[in-house]
């Protein structure tokens, strides 16, 4: 039979299946297999309405998700390795023991989701809501990248300049889901390209080797990445690249 896939803004049809199923399926079956045909053929699902898809074991591998609707969706055990469900709505899914390796769910609303056994390795998570949901504390514990005691820390300046900082024991620093870290406060070791490093954000701090840099304030929220504090990198080349 036919079942069309709807767009959940304009109610449109945005991709029609032709899948195997009974009459009497449930909406939630046939929606779940109209989407795994639709992400064979890499067809577009973009803000796609699949409320309460049941997709079960799905191999929804490199879909592309932006900003659907995935409110109470079954996805237990999915492969979503690659994903992009950046500000997909997944309000009470269920993704025990989904694959999220490497997704993109960035500004994604999971409350209440159900993420235990879930493998999100190296997800984005930047601005998602995890409120509620299960096994967030875990999560969230994955994503840590900052170790406790004294670090080496990089920062691009004005110019490409290249600053290495060491980040004492001592001060506080943070960082939420992405590769971007904040601390207290840093001591300048080397300036790689200049004598000084000027700071591209505010066009003021400066930054000398041999001298501690500290910011007008420090924000202790972690999901705040553009919050106060001196921003760096824990590798040199991402702060290169940045």
């Amino acid at each position: 039979m036919k079942f069309d896939i709807l767009n959940r803004f304009s109610g449109e049809v945005q991709f029609s299946a032709e899948i195997d199923c009974k009459a009497d399926d449930l909406p939630s079956v046939k929606l779940g297999m109209a989407v795994k045909v639709a992400v064979k053929e890499s067809a577009d699902l973009r803000s796609a309405n699949l409320y309460g898809a049941n997709l079960y074991g799905a191999n929804l591998y490199g879909a592309n998700l932006y900003g659907a609707n995935l409110y109470g969706a079954n996805l237990y055990g999915a492969d979503l390795r690659s994903a992009n469900l950046y500000g997909a709505n997944l309000y009470g899914a269920n993704l025990y023991g989904a694959d999220l390796r490497s997704a993109n769910l960035r500004s994604a609303n999971l409350y209440g989701a159900d993420l235990r056994s879930a493998n999100l390795y190296g997800a984005d998570l930047r601005s998602a809501n995890l409120k509620d949901a299960k096994d967030a504390d875990l999560v969230i514990a994955q994503t840590r990248i900052l170790p406790a005691g004294s670090l080496i820390g990089w920062k691009k300046c004005r110019d490409n300049v290249i600053v290495k900082l060491r980040i004492p024991e001592e001060a506080r620093r943070s960082h939420a889901f992405g590769r971007k870290c904040r601390a207290e406060f840093a001591d300048v070791i080397e300036i790689i390209g200049a004598e000084e490093a000027i700071s591209s954000h505010d066009g003021v701090t400066v930054y000398r080797a041999g001298e501690r840099v500290t910011p007008d304030s420090f924000d202790d929220n972690w999901q705040e990445e553009c919050a106060s504090g001196i921003h760096f990198f824990i590798t040199k080349e991402e702060a290169e690249n940045y």
